[in-house]
């Protein structure tokens, strides 16, 4: 906490500003004490108007032994909470700091009614099922994915797991990783973890919906298909729609081909295995949505930021890799489709970053809802009303070079050989934007 001007300038994330305490309207400092606790933690600070001007408390002692006696008798479980008193310049404040709760879901009662609340930017708002169904996870120091099922993993098969694993890791697959990586349970039961990496997933919300629109909103579709399969086939079938409806142009240079894609294919592979591994699988109607646009490719999952914060307000080089299924995400990394370290978004930024045509303002874009996570890749190769001409690209790139040594030596020695400025004539581009080029995902 700083003080400037008169002016209280908050430290902690998350926080709110009361002017005056509400004695007789307790719901609405309480609600925000609950959501506090349910989330990340936060403060409130008393005798601070919504400017976050300081005018101060007239009896802060006694509005103290209030709010002590309110948290007790209205909140279940009490949240460890600390009362400190400030003073500036004559007038006295009071922050309650409330700690993140390791007792989640912490309710409001009030009535015979219990309601838990959640932070969701700078809100506090009461809980949907799916999220106090994650607090409650969250209070038993469990998670969805590790949840046993009644299902016997006998009766079923990992086969396309089991390949996937080999031709990843060059490793043989071995049924005892079954347990180890915590898609079995030690009595032959699966997981919920276990069940969305079956050969016959029958997981209802583990769903793929893949939209080519045309132009760029959601009118008409080109194309439309929803996949029902296990994580392993979700993630091959959605990166097959995207490669099929995303382009790569490219110019012949004197030693080598220049390509000039679209998107980084690693960068959007890195965007669905996000997507595949954080969603919230509690939200039963939800599933993972690809959309893609003339200008660009969006994925959409359930589930918001873990500590109620928004992904469009922080620096994504100091989120802290919270993972809301352990299990599944392990499994991913066991295949070589993530890092352990969990560095997903600033891994998706880099990579389109290093791509030859890449301009500011190209990065991908993550924003997050009340319920929702959205990762946004734009069109290399779009201007704001259509698509650049390979040309254009080219002698930008061009220019680029000339003016950068170090990108020169970056993008114009390839396979040993040295290249002249890049540049276009009749015969160097012999394929056009617009003719589908075959990638690897990576």
């Amino acid at each position: 906490m700083q003080i400037h001007n008169n002016i209280l300038i908050a430290e902690c994330s998350s926080y709110d500003f009361k002017e005056m305490l509400e004695r007789k309207k307790v719901k609405s400092w309480l609600k925000s004490v609950s959501a506090f606790a349910n989330t990340d933690g936060g403060s409130l600070f008393y005798g601070v108007n919504d400017d976050g001007v300081i005018v101060g408390l007239e009896n802060p002692q006694a509005d103290a032994d209030f709010i002590s006696e309110m948290i007790k008798a209205r909140l279940d479980p009490v949240p460890e909470v600390q009362l400190i008193p400030i003073e500036h310049e004559g007038r006295n404040l009071l922050e309650v700091r409330v700690k993140a709760g390791t007792l989640t879901p912490y309710y409001y009662y009030q009535d015979g009614t219990r309601t838990a609340y959640t932070r969701v930017g700078n809100e506090s708002v009461e809980c949907n099922s799916q999220q106090l169904l994650s607090l409650v996870l969250k209070g038993t120091h469990m998670t969805w994915d590790s949840l046993p099922t009644q299902v016997d993993a006998n009766k079923h098969s990992f086969v396309i797991l089991a390949n996937t694993f080999r031709e990843q890791t060059h490793q043989e697959w071995n049924d005892k990783y079954l347990e180890s990586f915590g898609l079995v349970t030690s009595d032959g039961k699966l997981t919920n973890a276990g069940l969305l990496f079956v050969d016959n997933c029958t997981v209802f919300q583990s769903r793929i919906f893949c939209t080519r629109w045309t132009g760029l909103y959601k009118d008409d579709a080109i194309s439309s298909v929803e996949h029902r399969a296990n994580l392993v086939l979700l993630l091959k079938y959605g990166m097959d729609f995207i490669k099929n409806y995303t382009m790569s142009g490219w110019v012949k240079m004197p030693n080598y081909r220049l390509n000039l894609p679209d998107y980084s294919d690693r960068a959007i592979f890195e965007g669905l295995v996000n997507h595949l591994i954080h969603r919230d699988y509690t939200v039963m109607g939800g599933e993972v949505h690809i959309d893609i646009y003339d200008d660009r490719v969006e994925l959409v999952s359930p589930g918001a930021m873990l500590d109620g914060t928004q992904i469009q307000d922080r620096d994504i080089y100091s989120v802290p890799s919270l993972r809301r299924n352990p299990i599944i995400a392990d499994m991913f990394t066991q295949l070589d489709y993530m890092e352990k370290r969990g560095s997903g978004l600033r891994k998706m930024r880099e990579l389109t970053e290093k791509l030859p045509n890449f301009l500011l303002g190209k990065e991908p874009y993550y924003k997050t809802e009340a319920s929702s996570f959205f990762t946004t890749f734009y069109n290399l190769n779009w201007n704001e009303n259509d698509r650049i001409s390979v040309e254009e690209v080219a002698n930008r790139v061009n220019n680029t070079l000339e003016k950068d040594p170090v990108n020169r030596e970056k993008f114009g020695e390839i396979a040993g050989n040295s290249v002249n400025i890049f540049g276009v004539n009749d015969k160097s581009s012999e394929r056009k934007f617009g003719e589908k080029v075959r990638r690897d995902c990576g």
